[in-house]
């Protein structure tokens, strides 16, 4: 079934779709950032050590979710970790660019520690700012036919 609300008449995929594919990566890129900055917080790891954990998480739980609905549609695991690969590579790397480079930027925020609002703000903030800037990223994409677009056909419901 053919969704219209993406496209305008031009081809051109609307800023409510864009909106829809990063609200869905920035969940899987969420679980998995605010996973990586706690558990490597809480370990007393260095900054870097603590970045790359978040990342590589990030990345784990993003793809996890978007194969978890393609999975669902009965597609194989090896066709649904393509899938997810394709849909969700770019935006997850840029996603994860943006909202580290927030978390590093921002002073004292990687060594304020798990009971501080200062690591819990700057990391909301990193996360809003990933959001938006990320949204017309996959705005092009979508209109290309590529990232969510991918996996769009999969998603029943959505």
């Amino acid at each position: 079934m053919e969704h219209h609300e993406h496209h305008h008449h031009g081809g051109g995929a609307s800023w409510a779709a864009a909106a829809r594919a990063t609200l869905h990566c920035l969940t899987g890129c969420a679980i998995g950032e605010v996973l990586g900055m706690v558990v490597g917080t809480g370990l007393g790891l260095h900054n870097a050590a603590t970045v790359a954990l978040s990342i590589v998480l990030a990345f784990i739980f993003g793809y996890g979710l978007t194969m978890r609905g393609v999975l669902r549609a009965g597609v194989g695991l090896r066709a649904a970790l393509g899938i997810a690969l394709a849909a969700d590579t770019v935006s997850i790397a840029v996603m994860e660019l943006l909202d580290n480079l927030v978390v590093v930027a921002v002073p004292g925020a990687m060594d304020a520690g798990l009971t501080s609002a200062l690591f819990w703000l700057s990391l909301a903030f990193s996360l809003l700012v990933a959001f938006l800037l990320t949204t017309p990223v996959n705005r092009l994409m979508i209109a290309r036919g590529r990232g969510h677009a991918v996996v769009h056909r999969y998603h029943q419901g959505h």
